[in-house]
C-alpha cells in the first residue's frame, strides 16, 4: 500500500489506485500494539535467542486496511512496518492523520517533508514516530 499526495494505492495482485476524492473513510484492522514493557520484553528475547541461534526471523504482522467509497468496500492485507509492535498512541496519531487525508485537510506529503527537515540517520523508534506524528497533527487541531 503506497499513499501519496494524489491518493492511495495498492500494489501486489489485486492492485487498485483511488484519488483522495474517491475516499470516503480508511480502516485499519488488526494492528499489533503492546505496551512498552511488552515490546522491550520481545526485543529482549529475540536478541537473546539469536545470540543463541535459536532464533529464526518471522515475517512482519499482518494489518487488513478497508477503503472505503462511496460505491465499494475494498479490504486489502498489509504487513507492519513496526519491528515488533506500535505504542497505542502511535495507532491513534496515524489513524487522526490518516483521517485528515482521507477529509483533504492534510496531505501524505507532510510526512515526506518531516523526513527531509529532520533527516533521521537511524530507525526511528516508537516515541520519537510518536513525536513525528504529533508534529504533523499539531497544526491540523
Amino acid at each position: 500500500m503506497y499513499l501519496s499526495p494524489a491518493g492511495l494505492s495498492v500494489t501486489g495482485p489485486g492492485q487498485r489506485v483511488w484519488a483522495w476524492e474517491e475516499i470516503t473513510d480508511i480502516q485499519v484492522l488488526d494492528v499489533p500494539v503492546r505496551s512498552a514493557a511488552v515490546r522491550w520484553a520481545t526485543r529482549v528475547t529475540t536478541v537473546v535467542a539469536a545470540a543463541l541461534d535459536a532464533w529464526v526471523p518471522g515475517s512482519p504482522a499482518r494489518m487488513t486496511v478497508v477503503v472505503h467509497t462511496r460505491d465499494e468496500r475494498v479490504g486489502t492485507p498489509v504487513l507492519s512496518a513496526a519491528a515488533v509492535a506500535y505504542t497505542q498512541r502511535e495507532v491513534d496519531l496515524s489513524l487522526g492523520l490518516l483521517a485528515h487525508f482521507v477529509r483533504g485537510s492534510a496531505s501524505p506529503s507532510t510526512l515526506t517533508q518531516w523526513w527531509t527537515e529532520n533527516r533521521p540517520d537511524e530507525l526511528l523508534r516508537s516515541r520519537h514516530r510518536e513525536r513525528a506524528l504529533e508534529s504533523r497533527l499539531a497544526p491540523l487541531l
